[in-house]
């Protein structure tokens, strides 16, 4: 039994440990690559999870939908919907400058979970969308988790593969160039605007297909599981341990902070009882120690983002043959 019960924590660690990873890729889009300030990041998480949920339950007549469509249509759909919301606001507040960009998220953020929230004909209100299937249905839980787990895993790969591609490649190098010095990049003929909605963009789709991937995972869903708490200030604490700007490091954060606050529940059975009504806060506190501590010893984060290589023009190749 005890044996049973480590492999299902271990499996449902990893899993939500990997749904946080693929959130963190996004925000690395958006922050590590070109330097937007986004805090919304609990929209984009809450379009992708209720886009899955409307998708997949079955008929229902308290909220919109109840298609009974298969999960990756799910998953294709949240990142679609998730993108348009993003491009919509991106029109608007991409030009937009750090601060004020994350004034205007997390505005818009709020303003999403309160829709979500109040409009009961299309979310079924706080009563949230209970019946979310997972994929796999057919097996038994043990190897259902698992194969769950691995579709997790496979989105993280593909998801990552797809991120460092676009970094390496020119379209990247433009984006670090618009982090590093917007008016210089601008000066040299680059759509400034254009790169930034499109880094935008691309951050909030992956964003959408963690959420999808987070509503099949829990099976049910309401808008007090999209509190700014887990799904932004976390997933900015990821990021940062594990390295802006280097896609390694977002999934390197995301298992590392992951573990630190699953630890930290185990360590509140050992805190008196008159303490263990506050561990929330105290788990609250002790992550936002570890940031602090993170920020002074190792801003860079834990695997720091590697330096440009540099570009070879075609005078210097005859001349490093001459020598």
């Amino acid at each position: 039994m005890a044996a049973a019960g480590l492999f299902n924590f271990l499996v449902f660690f990893l899993t939500l440990a990997g749904i946080y990873a693929v959130i963190t890729l996004g925000l690395n889009v958006q922050w590590g690559f070109s330097g937007q300030f986004n805090i919304g990041i609990a929209g984009f998480w809450a379009v992708g999870s209720y886009t899955a949920a409307i998708l997949s339950t079955n008929p229902s007549t308290f909220h919109l939908g109840g298609f009974g469509l298969p999960f990756v249509v799910g998953l294709v759909v949240a990142a679609v919907l998730s993108a348009i919301l993003a491009l919509a606001i991106g029109l608007l507040c991409v030009n937009l400058r750090t601060d004020y960009l994350a004034i205007a998220t997390i505005g818009i953020g709020e303003i999403v979970r309160l829709v979500l929230k109040n409009e009961e004909w299309l979310t079924n209100g706080v009563r949230g969308i209970p019946g979310i299937p997972r994929p796999f249905a057919e097996y038994g839980r043990d190897v259902q988790q698992l194969l769950f787990l691995g579709v997790v895993l496979l989105v993280i790969l593909v998801v990552y593969l797809a991120v460092e591609r676009a970094n390496r490649a020119p379209w990247g190098r433009v984006q670090r160039a618009i982090r590093e010095n917007e008016p210089a990049t601008m000066a040299s003929g680059k759509n400034v605007l254009r790169f930034r909605l499109e880094a935008f963009v691309l951050g909030s789709a992956i964003m959408g297909v963690g959420g999808a991937l987070y509503a099949h995972f829990v099976g049910f869903i309401s808008p007090e599981a999209f509190d700014p708490l887990f799904a932004t200030f976390i997933v900015w604490v990821m990021l940062i341990a594990g390295g802006s700007g280097n896609n390694k490091g977002a999934v390197l954060g995301a298992f590392l902070i992951w573990a630190v606050w699953s630890g930290t529940q185990f360590l509140t059975a050992y805190l008196p009882p008159d303490i263990t009504a506050r561990a929330g806060a105290a788990r609250v506190l002790l992550v936002g120690v570890l940031l602090q501590v993170i920020l002074l010893a190792r801003p860079q984060g834990l695997l720091p983002e590697a330096p440009p290589r540099p570009i070879r023009t075609a005078r210097e190749e005859p001349a490093k043959e001459n020598a």
